[in-house]
């Protein structure tokens, strides 16, 4: 039998919820590049990303009623999504190290954009003139923010920090999926397991020793992109998607200071050319989304 976990809607607890999972996020974002800074390996960061998050999880269920809670009827659906999922989080991650954090992360706002071109193409959906014209008003703003063809951001980070964005939305459904019988922690707890599995080998052959420093870095990743990762997660269960998405927009600021304040770099102009429509866009896609799920 399948178990459908039913939503009380609490918009202002989902949106609070999402607005701290977003800061928790941008924290993460920022320690990332600071730790690819001091020499660690973009393996090592997504592999401790996930082993510090176990704990966490597990010290959840135990709290919570036992091991038992982390169970799970769907191991191959997990899985699956722990495939997509690594490779989402190490563009994400490579687009971090190698672009400025605004651009970086203004860049991954083109997740729902993405999503409209794969409900189009793989699930052959009726796609409507305004979210074709969100697409379009999108990847304008993409093509200001990257501007291919001059020196003012690496052509290579835009292209990988716009690769996660893609594997993001290509992930959306199977978590969607996954909510319908299995709760937030378990999601992440199973991500998690699969995750350390794949990469044990590698980072052992990458490891050397770490300074304090360093550890101090690695170990507040992994506790902020837990804690952003169940906030984000637990809100989708208390509010609409079309309300909560709109505190995503939010990191923007926290990328903008953290850039100044411990890169000593401001976003370029035409990132503020680019990123209203890019945020437009995704706002009308999410909107058109709802309107057409309640139909």
């Amino acid at each position: 039998m399948v178990v459908i976990f039913t939503r009380t809607d609490r918009p202002l607890y989902a949106l609070t919820l999402r607005l701290c999972g977003i800061a928790s996020f941008a924290l993460m974002a920022a320690l990332i590049k600071l730790a690819a800074n001091s020499g660690i390996h973009l393996i090592e960061l997504v592999f401790w990303r996930q082993v510090i998050a176990l704990p966490v999880i597990l010290s959840w269920a135990m709290l919570s009623g036992g091991l038992a809670r982390l169970a799970t009827k769907r191991p191959l659906a997990h899985a699956a999504r722990a495939g997509y999922g690594l490779i989402a989080m190490m563009l994400s991650f490579g687009g971090l190290i190698l672009l400025p954090l605004a651009e970086a992360t203004t860049l991954g706002f083109a997740a729902p954009i993405f999503a409209v071109l794969l409900s189009a193409v793989l699930l052959k959906e009726n796609v409507g003139l305004m979210r074709w014209c969100a697409v379009l008003a999108g990847f304008t703003g993409v093509v200001i923010i990257a501007q291919p063809g001059s020196d003012a951001i690496p052509l290579t980070g835009a292209l990988v920090a716009l690769g996660g964005a893609f594997m993001v939305a290509l992930i959306s459904t199977q978590i969607r999926d996954l909510s319908q019988t299995d709760t937030p922690p378990v999601i992440v707890f199973w991500f998690c397991v699969c995750s350390v599995a794949v990469l044990l080998v590698p980072v052992t052959l990458l490891f050397e020793p770490y300074s304090p420093r360093e550890w101090l870095l690695l170990l507040g990743l992994g506790l902020t992109g837990t804690l952003g990762q169940l906030l984000i997660t637990i809100a989708l269960r208390f509010g609409q998607v079309s309300s909560v998405m709109t505190m995503d927009y939010s990191s923007l600021l926290w990328a903008a200071m953290y850039g100044w304040l411990l890169f000593d770099t401001l976003p370029t102009n035409t990132l503020w050319l680019g990123a209203p429509m890019l945020i437009a866009a995704g706002m009308v896609i999410v909107w058109r989304e709802t309107i057409i799920a309640s139909r």
